[in-house]
């Protein structure tokens, strides 16, 4: 009878672990889509998200850096680009402090890209920084645009929820 009930429990086991059931199945993905209806109309169009969740990540999409007609340099670019992440990053729950991995693709001569982004993604970024990699490129989508800054982020809705699951199932 025991041998029985044993084979009957690895045989169930089995089972459930080819199935996957039992088993936490990641969320689906989750995408956010521009406020702005040309934006997003635009976006629809071309086929992609402001935003991707996946998880405990939030991966943006690049945001593009140009200098505007008249505009001397490249910080007004910058902070336009700084601002308009912050308030995706507000949307979704998050702040710089979040960010782990921060991209930057630039057309042209680096050097005083650099120069002019720095000191504004330093009124931003703070201690402990995420990763970054700067990336030279022959082009950008925007013709105008001389940088574009992509983001990676950890999603603190995320790990509310795992808080949330530990403390309903606690092991």
């Amino acid at each position: 009878m025991q041998t029985g009930l044993t084979i009957a429990a690895g045989l169930t086991l089995a089972a459930l672990a080819a199935t996957g059931a039992g088993a936490r199945e990641a969320p689906p993905k989750q995408v956010l889509m521009p406020e702005d209806a040309g934006a997003r109309a635009f976006q629809e169009e071309v086929g992609y998200s402001e935003a991707v969740i996946h998880g405990d990540t939030i991966y943006l999409s690049g945001v593009v850096a140009g200098p505007l007609e008249g505009e001397e340099g490249m910080e007004p670019a910058f902070t336009r680009v700084f601002d308009h992440l912050t308030r995706t990053l507000e949307r979704l729950g998050a702040t710089w402090d979040d960010v782990l991995v921060f991209d930057t693709f630039h057309q042209g001569p680096m050097g005083p890209q650099l120069d002019a982004l720095v000191p504004v993604k330093n009124r931003y970024i703070k201690a402990p920084f995420p990763a970054w990699t700067a990336v030279g490129v022959t082009e950008l989508y925007e013709p105008t645009a001389l940088v574009e800054i992509r983001l990676t982020v950890h999603n603190p809705a995320a790990a509310a929820d795992e808080a949330e699951a530990r403390a309903a199932f606690p092991r």
